[in-house]
C-alpha cells in the first residue's frame, strides 16, 4: 500500500504485519484489523484529496469549500467508524471464543489409580517444591502428571483454585501452541485497534482543514444567508 506524507504513519495497516506473533500462520486471523487501517488510511486521504478538488471548483469561496469538504469527510468517517468497530467486536468474539478454550477444566486422569498416587505425592510437598515440580512436568510435558494434578478438586493435590486455573491455562497452551499464538496476536490487533483509533478523527479534521467547531459556523452562517432567498407563502384568502 502506498504511503501517503499527510498522514500518520501509526494508522497503516502495515503496523499490524509488525505485531507480535504476526507471521504466515497468524495473518489471516487478524486480517480484519489490516482491512479496518486500511479503510481508515485510505479514507482519510480521499478526504485529503476532496479537499484538494474543492480549491479548483471557480464558484465555491473557502467557506463553500470547507463545508462541502466536511459533508464528504463525515460520510467517510461514518464508514472508517464502523469498519473498526465491526473489527473489534469479531476480534473480540474471537478471543472470548479462545479463552474459553485455554481454561476448560480437566478431567481426564482424574479418577486412574496412579493419579491418586500422583496427587498424594504433591500433597506431601511444600510449596516451593510443588511448584517447582509441577513446572519441570510442564517442560517435559507430562502429560499425565499434569492432567492427575490438574484434573481433580485443588485442594486433593495441596493446590489453590486460582493455581489450578493457572496451571491448566498453561497446559492447554502447552498442548495447542498454535492456539496460545493466534490468541496472542489477535490480543495485540485489537490492542492496537484500541490505541489508534482515536487517531482518526485528529487525522479527519487536519484533512478537512479547519475544526469542527469552526465548520458549524460556517454552516449556521450559510443557512441564515439563505433563508433570505426563501419565498414567503404570499397568497391572499378570497
Amino acid at each position: 500500500m502506498s504511503i501517503y506524507p499527510l498522514i500518520t504513519p501509526s494508522l497503516h495497516p502495515d503496523n499490524i504485519k509488525h505485531l507480535q506473533g504476526y507471521d504466515e500462520e497468524t495473518a489471516s486471523y487478524v486480517h480484519i484489523a489490516a482491512q479496518a487501517l486500511s479503510e481508515a488510511y485510505e479514507g482519510i486521504n480521499d478526504i485529503h484529496k476532496a479537499r484538494e478538488a474543492s480549491k479548483r471548483n471557480p464558484v465555491w469561496n473557502e467557506a463553500a469549500q470547507l463545508i462541502q469538504t466536511d459533508d464528504f469527510a463525515n460520510k467517510k468517517l461514518l464508514k472508517i467508524t464502523k469498519s473498526i468497530d465491526s473489527a473489534n467486536a469479531n476480534l473480540s468474539k474471537s478471543i472470548a471464543h479462545i479463552e474459553k478454550e485455554l481454561t476448560t477444566p480437566l478431567k481426564a486422569g482424574a479418577n486412574d489409580p496412579v493419579a491418586n498416587e500422583i496427587r498424594s505425592h504433591v500433597k506431601n510437598m511444600n510449596n516451593s517444591k510443588r511448584r517447582k515440580f509441577i513446572e519441570e512436568a510442564q517442560q517435559k510435558k507430562d502429560l499425565q502428571t499434569l492432567q492427575a494434578l490438574l484434573g481433580a478438586p485443588s485442594y486433593l493435590s495441596g493446590l489453590t483454585d486460582i493455581e489450578v486455573q493457572h496451571y491448566t491455562r498453561q497446559l492447554h497452551e502447552i498442548q495447542n501452541p498454535a492456539l496460545a499464538k493466534r490468541l496472542k496476536v489477535m490480543k495485540n490487533a485489537a490492542t492496537l485497534l484500541g490505541e489508534r483509533g482515536g487517531l482518526v478523527f485528529k487525522e479527519v479534521e487536519k484533512a478537512v482543514g479547519k475544526p469542527s467547531h469552526v465548520i458549524q459556523k460556517l454552516r449556521k452562517a450559510k443557512n441564515e444567508a439563505e433563508q433570505a432567498f426563501i419565498l414567503k407563502d404570499q397568497r391572499v384568502d378570497l
